[in-house]
């Protein structure tokens, strides 16, 4: 039979610094998506702690190490659930600091995701860049990829996704207003040159001058927006999708005449140049 998989992105009005009543309002949600049958729910980047921070310290006090008390209190959650979570959150880590996307699954916390491109925005003018691997993570409802908000504007990471075996992308995201043509343009093209299923949860409401424009998207993997929410509210989407569909890379349309394979005719020994740093790089942390 073929797995099935309920997925909920809640597009919230995160409040900064408010740790607490986030989480609140995050079990909320959690619970709400539990009783719709949702199998994964996906919240925003920084979700747990609002985003547009004017400097490092004013957003330390939010900050935490990961796994910690939240991917632990969160752990608890699921597992009476039975649900996955994807949540944005703010790291310490000794002394560095980081944007990132935590899965939670039953059985407790699965992983992580550092921020790994970052826009002179919000706490990204302040935080490390990413430092881990690009990974994907085997669970029981598919193989499932993180990325964070600008992450999704350099097609080399969804791409190193799929080649890893994603089935499912999930990008927790705050976009602003002036960035209506990422899930307008992006996520459809990225979904689709790559066939992976692709989760962007954007959040809603104004922080420190900015407004966010919501739009979070669930896309099929032939490019298809499954679930949309709506612009600038608050709002809840649902989409069912089939993990296994991404898996097909290679598509015949007339067999011995019109084949493509996505991942099979890529030729990587003529993309060295994409690897190579600028010269006049800068805002390295």
């Amino acid at each position: 039979m073929t797995l099935k998989v309920k997925v909920s992105g809640i597009q919230m009005d995160p409040k900064i610094g408010k740790k607490e009543q986030n989480i609140q309002n995050i079990i909320d949600y959690i619970n709400k998506g539990a009783l719709e049958k949702a199998n994964l729910i996906v919240f925003p980047e920084c979700a747990l702690t609002g985003y547009c921070f004017n400097s490092l310290e004013e957003a330390m006090p939010v900050m935490e190490s990961i796994p910690g008390p939240t991917t632990d209190h969160l752990s608890s959650v699921c597992k009476d659930l039975r649900v996955f979570v994807v949540l944005g959150m703010l790291e310490r880590d000794g002394d560095k600091f980081f944007n990132v996307a935590v899965l939670i699954g039953p059985q407790g916390f699965i992983g992580k995701h550092r921020k790994l491109h970052l826009p002179y925005l919000g706490i990204d003018r302040f935080v490390n860049h990413g430092n881990l691997p690009i990974s994907v993570h085997q669970t029981e409802i598919g193989n499932i990829g993180l990325g964070v908000c600008y992450d999704c504007n350099f097609p080399e990471h969804s791409r190193s996704l799929a080649i890893l075996g994603a089935d499912l992308i999930i990008l927790p995201t705050n976009w602003p207003e002036g960035t209506e043509s990422v899930p307008k343009f992006i996520l459809p093209t990225r979904a689709i040159e790559n066939q992976v299923f692709y989760v962007a949860v954007n959040r809603a409401g104004e922080e420190n001058g900015f407004k966010f424009i919501g739009q979070s998207k669930i896309l099929h993997c032939y490019g298809i927006t499954l679930a949309a929410c709506k612009p600038f509210e608050t709002d809840t989407m649902y989409a069912e999708i089939e993990p296994e569909l991404s898996r097909m890379k290679k598509f015949e349309f007339r067999p011995g005449q019109f084949e493509i394979d996505v991942l099979n005719d890529r030729r990587p020994e003529f993309y060295d140049s994409i690897t190579r740093p600028l010269q006049n790089s800068s805002r390295i942390r």
